[in-house]
């Protein structure tokens, strides 16, 4: 079984803390094309820490407490976000356990599966998570959110992708055990 990184954006992030993700499309190229079931991935999310820190790189940022820049909640003022690419492995707040990997073309997303990559049901439509992102379907609106994040026709150029389910455990790999069980 492998540990790798596994970057996200802030509504994403809020859709796993909510528990709306148990899935991720990424594209065939993707490292993630090697996970098998069993694998651990942890969250990157865009993060800062405190301004005494902030001089600092994130290679060199003792443990400390960290910001989450996905939460509502307080922040340190004078202190810079920082990027998820940076985040380091310590202050993953997320561990994903791979329980499934499929390979198939984009289109071939059920509706099911858009709801399990994040999309929410608002009173008439569906939401993507990001602002003016609603669709009347759920696979409509995953589309929109796929093309906010791989350029405008990514979804109608239907490209490979590798589709991985997970179960969602809110602390840093490094507390977890070395060998989940997949469910």
């Amino acid at each position: 079984m492998t540990d790798r990184p596994i970057i996200f954006s802030g509504p994403m992030v809020r859709a796993l803390l909510h528990g709306r993700k148990t899935q991720t499309r990424r594209m065939e190229d993707s490292p993630l094309r090697k996970c098998v079931p069993g694998d651990r991935l942890w969250v990157r999310e865009s993060w800062k820490v405190h301004s005494i820190y902030n001089h600092l790189p994130p290679r060199d940022v003792p443990r400390s407490k960290v910001f989450y820049l996905a939460d509502d909640g307080y922040a340190p003022r004078g202190s810079c976000g920082r990027p998820s690419i940076f985040m380091p492995r310590w202050a993953s707040r997320m561990t994903l356990v791979v329980t499934d990997v499929r390979f198939q073309v984009l289109q071939d997303i059920a509706g099911s599966d858009a709801i399990a990559e994040g999309i929410a049901r608002t009173e008439d439509s569906w939401w993507s998570g990001a602002p003016g992102q609603a669709s009347p379907s759920a696979v409509g609106a995953f589309a929109l959110l796929w093309n906010g994040l791989h350029g405008e026709q990514s979804w109608d150029d239907n490209p490979k992708i590798v589709a991985l389910t997970f179960t969602v455990h809110q602390l840093n790999i490094d507390e977890m055990p070395k060998r989940e069980a997949v469910v």
